[in-house]
């Protein structure tokens, strides 16, 4: 949110953040029905952070498209933090979600890199490096209980 580049419109994100959007929910009610006919807890949670993945997929593409139609490019970053606000919001499952966290940080680097041509300076990368950091920390911290 600090550096000098102003981010560009992406097209193909907008796009797959609104299939996942619309895709999503019905995964995760067809993951808990499957969950639920198993007798499988694991596959009931799993289908619970499904659906985070749609309200993540909604903040991501309102960010997405505001960046697009209004030239906010703020916007993205914006997003990204009430994603880690929702992520925090979590609790007991902010392991799981640091994992997403993270990833979802150097993935979307990535992204930019792969499908829109840009090119991270030092602080895109160290940020990535961090976030990555951090969420090996969560996840893989020793811990006494």
């Amino acid at each position: 949110m600090t550096g000098t580049g102003e981010a560009e419109r992406s097209l193909p994100g907008i796009v797959i953040a609104a299939l996942s959007l619309a895709i999503m929910p019905f995964l995760s009610a067809a993951q808990r029905k499957a969950g639920r006919e198993l007798g499988s807890a694991s596959a009931v949670a799993d289908s619970k952070q499904t659906l985070l993945c749609t309200y993540l997929s909604a903040v991501l593409l309102v960010g997405l498209v505001l960046n697009a139609t209004l030239g906010w490019s703020w916007a993205d970053p914006i997003a990204a933090l009430v994603i880690a606000a929702i992520a925090v919001k979590e609790g007991r499952d902010a392991r799981i979600l640091a994992a997403y966290g993270g990833i979802f940080v150097a993935g979307s680097i990535a992204w930019g890199m792969v499908a829109d041509g840009y090119r991270p300076d030092r602080y895109d990368v160290i940020g990535a490096l961090v976030c990555l950091a951090g969420m090996a920390v969560i996840m893989y911290a020793p811990r006494g209980n």
